[in-house]
This record gives structure tokens, sequence and C-alpha cells, in this order.
């Protein structure tokens, strides 16, 4: 397999893509602590300058400088406790950033303490991607994630990048995503999105993250926190749960924070699985069977009237929603359901704004008709009228609309990345081409991330 070329020398601060991360990683690695590098590597630099400078007092050199690099301490680049990662100091005094330390963003290490027998794996890497392969993970589930992280805010434990809480992880940001994701070992803020996916904002669910990694100068605004949940309608604001100084707290925060708030980027954990999550039972995802009809209608209040929602604005209802969609069953919800069944032909009471297990079906499985007309994954083809929605665009998606994405990429003239197809998978190569699409628009960073949205698919199509 060919390794990706990437156009640009400077990783974008906000660029989840492999390449980048990596490169933004190669880069922490190779900065003097002072400036923010990685200590062991330090160090290592540091070894080698000494061991040099003795084989020329002492006249000898090659095995004893091989031996110095490898004794007890273990090999070059294994970072030494306490000299990993986290976030420069913050304080909670009005919910303001104020400056702390300039502190060293280190790299991964273990869990505090010997691991015990029948410990577990380190996790197997994806080599094309650099990604952790998600089958060697921990699975869990969002209301797990989440109360995870509320123990840490009950217990008020300090913040701090040198000490080590009693479950193992240490008490910094990063070290507390890794606890309240179940990993092996502790993270830094260069690292965690090997174990994650980048998703947009909209799809944003508890027990997501929002991540800023500078790579400019790590020592200075690198910072992680947990997504627990919109405030409200507005999404403006939302709960979040971080590791900061002087101790872990959960407060209602700007959207995504309170500086650099453009910069943050959202990940969801590899291995998170359907299940709870604070306040709303089971999460339901597009492999979620109908529910039954008692989760619609008049009175109903649950997460399945959310994803409801969520799926007709996809497929074309967004002008039934003055905002959401939200929990609570609405008129909005009805008319949005009504039209999709119209769409799909059918009329009296199997168009009476009520979803039942069809309904619910075709809309999860991108099947038959938009609202509007345009065909789903089962109709023939996906036409060009109306943005379909990000979700269509997502590693693991099979449908029309990637397909007709691609066929159009290859008329425009960006489909050098394709080695065959385009087809309905979506696959890295359609990421490329629509990167290069967003990148002749003259989009960097976040907007020229890969993923369509409603502006790359406007220009596209017209």
């Amino acid at each position: 397999m060919s390794v990706p070329v990437f156009e640009e020398f400077e990783p974008a601060a906000d660029c989840g893509c492999p390449g980048c991360a990596r490169q933004r990683r190669d880069l922490a690695l190779g900065l003097p602590v002072r400036c923010g590098g990685h200590p062991a590597a330090h160090g290592a630099r540091r070894a080698l300058v000494l061991v040099t400078a003795a084989g020329v007092v002492l006249g000898g050199g090659g095995a004893g400088a091989a031996t110095a690099l490898t004794g007890p301490a273990g090999p070059v680049g294994a970072a030494p406790a306490g000299a990993v990662g986290g976030a420069r100091g913050m304080d909670g005094a009005g919910g303001v950033d104020t400056p702390g330390p300039e502190t060293p963003q280190g790299g991964r290490g273990p869990l505090h303490g010997a691991p015990g027998p029948g410990a577990d794996p380190a996790p197997n890497t994806v080599p094309a991607t650099g990604q952790v392969a998600p089958g060697t993970l921990r699975q869990t589930t969002r209301a797990e994630i989440i109360n995870r992280a509320k123990q840490w805010v009950s217990a008020q434990v300090p913040y701090s990048m040198e000490k080590y809480w009693s479950d193992g992880y240490r008490q910094d940001c990063s070290g507390f995503i890794s606890m309240a994701w179940n990993l092996r070992s502790n993270e830094w803020t260069g690292s965690l999105d090997r174990f994650a996916v980048r998703i947009d904002r909209s799809e944003l669910q508890p027990g997501d993250i929002l991540l800023f990694h500078n790579p400019a100068n790590p020592t200075r605004g690198s910072h992680v926190t947990i997504f627990g949940g919109w405030t409200d309608y507005t999404h403006t604001s939302y709960i979040a749960y971080e590791q900061t100084k002087p101790r872990t707290r959960k407060q209602a925060t700007p959207m995504a924070y309170w500086e650099n708030s453009d910069r943050y980027v959202p990940y969801r954990y590899l291995a998170v699985v359907s299940g709870g999550s604070t306040g709303g039972g089971a999460q339901p995802t597009e492999a979620t069977p109908f529910p039954g009809a008692g989760k619609f209608g008049p009175g109903a209040d649950n997460a399945y009237v959310t994803r409801l929602g969520q799926l007709l604005v996809e497929r074309g209802g967004k002008k039934y929603y003055s905002r959401g969609p939200g929990p609570k069953w609405g008129e909005a919800d009805r008319r949005a359901t009504q039209a999709f069944q119209l769409a799909q032909g059918w009329r009296g009471r199997e168009a009476d704004g009520l979803p039942g297990p069809d309904t619910w079906k075709l809309l999860v499985t991108h099947g038959g008709k938009d609202i509007g007309g345009s065909s789903g994954s089962g109709g023939p083809s996906a036409h060009a009228t109306g943005f379909p929605g990000r979700g269509s665009f997502r590693p693991g998606q099979s449908n029309a609309y990637v397909e007709k994405l691609g066929e159009q990429l290859v008329k425009r003239g960006f489909g050098k990345h394709y080695l065959s197809g385009p087809g309905p998978r979506w696959t890295e190569a359609d990421r490329r081409n629509v990167e290069a699409f967003q990148r002749a628009q003259g989009w960097r960073g976040a907007a020229a991330d890969g993923y369509p949205g409603p502006e790359t698919w406007r220009r596209l199509f017209r």
C-alpha cells in the first residue's frame, strides 16, 4: 500500500488526518523540553552528548555508548514517569482561562504501578492510518464514560502533571480522558486522536471529547474536555467534564471552549458501543431496531425522538424544525415524519406522521425517497437536490450519495486518488478527493478536512 501524500509541510493545528497528527507528534518530539518537546527525546540527546564526550576523554566509544543508551532506565523514547502531557494551568474563577506556568507536553506513559498478572496486552496499531485497531480496545458505553468522569468530579481530584490517582491514571487533562475511556495507558493531547475518529460538532454525544492540541507550541493552550450534553436547544454551550486547575470539575462551558474555541476538534472513542447515557436511557444508533410506537407521539420525551428528528433532518426535513430536534415530541416531528411518509407514496393511516417499523427502517438504512423526492440508498440514485447530511459520508457508510459524490468529483477533475470506482462505500480515496476539491476553493484547516458539508456539496454540483 502506498504512503499517502500530504500537500502541506506544516500540519494544520485542527486537521485530524493521520498524516498531520503524526507530523505534529514528530514536531513535538523534536522540540527542546523548554519549548514543549518530549522529555525522553531530550534526555536521549543529552545522554548521547554525555556519552560522546566521555568517549573522547577516555579514548573509548562505541560499545560504551550503546550500553549507556539502553541501560536500566529503559530504551530511548520511553517517557519517564511524570514527564507526560496535559494542559496548561487553568482555573475556575469566573470560568475564564488564566495563563498557567510553562509546562512541557510530554508523551504517553503506562498506568502508574506495575500491571498485575493477566494484564491486557497493548493495543495494535493500523499501519496505514496510525490509529489503534478498534478490536484491541476495551469496549465501553457512553454512560460508563460519563460515570467514570463523575467519579473524579466527586473525589475532587487535584490537577497535577506528575501525580497519579489511585486508579493509576495521571491527574492532568489527558490522563482524565484516558481514565474515562478506560484506556490501558496514560495518553497525552498529541496521541488521543489515535484512539478516536474525528466527527462533526453537530454529531457530538455524551462521552465524546473536544480536543485542542497545539503542535506549534504544545506547552501553551493544549487541552481536552469530555462532552456531557448540550445545555439547551441552541447548542451554544454544553456540560464539560474536565481535569484542570485546581481540580476536576463539571460545568456549563461555551462551545467549544473559553479560548481557542475554533481550534477544538470533536472526536469519538473508537470502541464506544450502544448503551446507556446520562438521563436518557439507551442511546439509539443507526443499528437500533424500531423501539415501538409508544416512544413517539404526544407526551413522548426520550432519546429516540431526538434520533428520529436527526434522521429526518438528514433526509430533507430541516425546514420543519425552527429549533432542535430534541427529545420532546412536537408538531415539527409529526409534520417532518408525515412529509417523509408522503414522499414514499403512502397515504391515509400510513402517512399519519407517527413512525412505525417501516418508516424507522427506511430512515436508519437511508432507504426510500427523501423529503422532496430524491432517492436514498434504497432507490436507484441519489440526486443532487439538497445535501443529504454529514452522516452519509463517514467511515463505514455505504450508500448512493457516496457514489454520486465520487462520480461528480471525477467529472470536476478531482478523482486522482481513486484506484478503482468510485463506489457506494466511503473510503480514504473519497476523503482525499473531497479534500483536494475543498483546497481548490481556498479553504484550509477544518474547512478542508475531506468530509463534505452543505457548501462543499453545493459547489460541487452547481
